[in-house]
């Protein structure tokens, strides 16, 4: 199928890179449908509406940059997106990046999670006092033992 991108114009995806928000997200409920584009970038990703070619968001791995992140999840939440386990999801952040040239951040507050085989999604709040909502990258890959890609 043929979609409206803000990175890339119009391009073609293939049907298993849609995934479905039935909630939406924060802040953008009423837009469910999105893509999971790789970008130009790594470890980066687009996550693309759908339905709106100026509505993407850079998404990211937490575990790239925070190999000790732990998000404990309810399991009424997981099945709302019919996942038995944290170990059939793929989990994103999704990242800001300031106009005026400040730090790359990425909320670990309010992550993605994706079922792996349905592809439906949800976005969680997580209590954890750990993790914020701005964890600057960079900073945060120098301190680990990750090298970026």
């Amino acid at each position: 199928m043929k979609v409206a991108t803000k990175a890339y114009g119009l391009i073609d995806v293939d049907e298993h890179q849609k995934i479905s928000f039935p909630q939406g997200l924060f802040g953008f409920e009423s837009y469910k449908d999105y893509l999971l584009l790789d970008a130009e970038q790594q470890p980066f990703y687009w996550l693309q509406s759908a339905d709106r070619q100026g509505l993407a968001f850079i998404v990211i791995n937490p575990f790239t940059f925070r190999p000790d992140y732990e998000l404990t999840i309810d399991n009424e939440e997981l099945q709302e997106i019919d996942l038995s386990g944290p170990e059939k999801a793929l989990i994103f952040s999704i990242v800001t990046i300031p106009p005026d040239g400040g730090p790359m951040t990425a909320n670990l507050q309010g992550p993605l999670i994706i079922n792996r085989n349905t592809r439906f999604g949800k976005q969680l709040i997580v209590s954890d006092p750990r993790w914020k909502t701005k964890h600057d990258i960079m900073a945060e890959l120098g301190a680990g033992s990750i090298v970026p890609c």
